[in-house]
């Protein structure tokens, strides 16, 4: 049976409208999320926070082969973002005479641990426990980060000295500066989920989004991610956990995806997101594919397998406790309420 596509005025009188009304709910909900974050960590920074936090990680550094030193670089990446803690990275780095090796490992890290503030809340927003969430980054990314130094320690690879491939440019540190790169950001948010929403809508209306699904459905399923799940899957594990799990939130709300569902998505997206610009972020520091992409993979892969299947051995109340909870169901009860 041949499918008939939309007509002209469907199209204008109806998905137009529906597709601008999604878009406007979406970046209105990361707004609501971002600017409130955005805003207490430049006090964090303007206080001086930032270096107090990072001497509780001083020792941590150790754990994974690398100088206390490192501390205030993932300190600064999780307080803020992956472009902040480059910029520590490249005035530290110098002195430190790193190993291509130990780069590899705390840019692995990085990509694990990074934006904390705002990335927790939007996996808190879409139904994960929070301090499971925090959990689950902060340790995964201490174990993935050991492990790696363990294999090169072991195997005495990429032992070179590192070569920094990229110096920032100097940036003017004003407030006024500050507010214009924020504002910036927030219309790129808005480019960027118009061109998502609209791909989407896109990619369904030519039944590509089901050949998609169906192509990876072993390898997710092989993860306990349901096919419903899988288009948001795949857009933040490309493009990175603000947008994937933006667009997560809107269907845990609506119960289009069952929190268990959800949680395995996030799970996901929470360990490897932003493949792509992340992943190029990181090579600037020197570090190697072989850690900061390649076995990123393979461990996030294999650890979401394994919790998914942990978890369905655990009981409801369990679940609903310390892991994850039905967004869906506390919406419904306010809108009651």
């Amino acid at each position: 049976m041949m499918i008939k596509p939309a007509s002209t005025h469907d199209l204008l009188t109806k998905t137009l409208p529906d597709l601008g009304c999604e878009i406007y709910a979406v970046c209105l909900l990361l707004f609501k999320l971002t600017i409130p974050i955005i805003i207490a960590v430049k006090i964090l920074e303007e206080i001086g926070a930032i270096p107090y936090i990072s001497a509780v990680l001083e020792p941590l550094m150790l754990f994974v082969g690398l100088p206390e030193s490192m501390g205030i670089v993932w300190a600064t990446t999780m307080l803020t973002n992956i472009y902040a803690g480059l910029v520590i990275f490249f005035q530290t780095a110098p002195q430190e005479n790193l190993s291509v090796a130990q780069v590899t490992v705390l840019g692995t890290m990085l990509l694990v641990a990074h934006g904390l503030p705002l990335e927790l809340r939007i996996t808190q927003k879409a139904g994960m426990r929070l301090i499971f969430a925090f959990l689950l980054r902060f340790v995964g990314a201490l174990v993935l980060g050991a492990l790696l130094n363990l294999t090169y320690s072991a195997g005495d690879w990429l032992n070179a000295p590192v070569e920094l491939l990229w110096q920032p440019e100097a940036t003017d540190p004003s407030l006024t500066n500050w507010v214009l790169t924020q504002l910036q950001s927030l219309a790129m948010i808005v480019v960027i989920v118009t061109v998502l929403l609209t791909l989407l809508k896109l990619l369904r209306w030519l039944h590509i989004e089901r050949l998609m699904i169906w192509l990876l459905q072993p390898f997710l399923r092989f993860m306990g991610i349901s096919k419903k799940a899988t288009s948001l899957a795949i857009v933040g594990v490309t493009l990175g956990l603000s947008f994937g799990g933006g667009l997560l939130i809107r269907e845990a709300e609506s119960g289009n995806v069952s929190p268990k569902d959800c949680f395995s998505a996030l799970c996901l997206l929470s360990l490897c997101h932003s493949l792509i610009e992340d992943t190029l972020l990181i090579m600037t520091m020197g570090a190697d594919l072989s850690g900061i992409l390649w076995a990123r993979l393979i461990f996030s892969i294999l650890l979401i397998s394994l919790l998914t299947r942990l978890v369905s051995l655990t009981s409801d109340s369990f679940q609903q406790r310390f892991l994850f909870r039905d967004v869906s169901l506390h919406n419904n009860q306010s809108l009651r309420q």
